[in-house]
């Protein structure tokens, strides 16, 4: 049941349309006005932590596409991130492009760097192709860490980002930029999902074998998705570099990487909404955290040094143990069900 009861489509055109009903585009309307009302009402911090969000769902969306509907394990995203990063780095500080091509370049080099690291997938799947994977992440890393271009292990600088001479270097200014791209990658794996190459990808990902027989090509989709994938992680990671204005690895750890695993699956695997509603929950979580840490170390100061410190992984580890076993489908699936309860709502009485 995709629409209200009574409420029907009469032609394709309405079927395959995202906004179906007049309720769907008023809570459309009214999201975005809530949205691009925020640095009105929000002050810098927090601005700051929703323009981390809006990064996330990029790069986390781009995680969903390679996981969820190709069903191919990376535990390497925010190596490829680092790609992206690095990429716009070196051509608008360097080089002097612009900031849109900087980011363009950036998503083609993660995608082109993914596909090479990809190339396994032919072979291996599951935790094989994770080992691999997470190869990748400790080898971009190296290389970026013992390569002088990219500034070693000092890092480099990276210039905000301007279009058309407008600079954006306020938190507010970005805020609007990264939100735009959020929409449009959002947008665009909404399409993609729905279209054929998303179909191939849910085909391979149940079975790969049973989807060869039917004619689709495993080489070539399986690579697709480490290209789109990774293209994603690689504007996250360009716009990660123009709103910190500086990059070094540690920006880019194996522990972010399994962070945005955590997401995916918090969220709601091969789903749309999954991505989005993942990173918002553990980063607002992370904010939690930090907010409360410092109450909890006054409320009882015989707690060892660092254990606060600690307290933010150790909480994501019980939400990720909570979620598979109460809901392993994620908060995607439960926002069906909210969905269907509204559906069926004239009929609950």
């Amino acid at each position: 049941m995709d629409l209200p009861s009574g409420t029907r489509n009469y032609d394709y055109a309405r079927d395959m349309a995202v906004l179906r009903t007049k309720t769907h585009w008023a809570f459309f309307i009214g999201f975005l006005i809530l949205v691009f009302t925020a640095p009105l009402y929000l002050r810098d911090n927090w601005l700051g932590v929703f323009n981390l969000i809006g990064i996330t769902i990029i790069a986390v969306t781009g995680l969903n596409i390679l996981i969820g509907y190709c069903g191919q394990l990376s535990i390497g995203h925010a190596g490829f991130m680092a790609v992206g990063a690095y990429t716009t780095a070196i051509l608008t500080n360097r080089l002097g492009f612009p900031f849109l091509a900087g980011l363009i370049c950036s998503g083609f080099s993660a995608g082109l760097i993914g596909i090479i690291f990809g190339l396994p997938s032919v072979r291996v799947k599951g935790f094989y192709l994770a080992i691999t994977t997470i190869a990748a992440q400790f080898i971009i890393i190296w290389v970026i860490n013992h390569w002088s271009v990219t500034g070693g292990f000092v890092g480099m600088d990276v210039p905000r980002a301007s279009i058309f001479g407008f600079v954006f270097k306020t938190e507010a200014s970005q805020f609007y930029l990264i939100m735009v791209i959020v929409a449009l990658c959002i947008f665009l794996a909404k399409n993609l999902a729905r279209g054929r190459v998303g179909r191939a990808f849910i085909a391979v990902r149940d079975n790969d074998l049973a989807a060869e027989v039917m004619g689709i090509n495993l080489l070539y989709y399986k690579l697709l998705a480490f290209f789109i994938g990774c293209f994603f992680a690689g504007i996250a990671g360009a716009l990660l570099a123009h709103w910190t204005g500086f990059l070094n690895a540690e920006n880019f750890t194996l522990t972010d990487s399994i962070l945005y695993i955590g997401m995916v699956i918090i969220g709601g695997l091969g789903t749309t909404i999954g991505p989005i509603l993942g990173v918002v929950v553990i980063r607002l979580l992370q904010q939690l955290i930090i907010y409360i840490s410092p109450f909890i170390e006054n409320a009882i100061p015989s707690l060892s040094t660092g254990f606060t410190t600690g307290l933010g992984p150790m909480v994501f580890g019980l939400a990720i143990i909570l979620f598979l076993i109460l809901e392993p489908r994620g908060l995607a699936h439960r926002w069906t069900l909210f969905k269907a309860a509204y559906r069926l709502w004239p009929f609950s009485y």
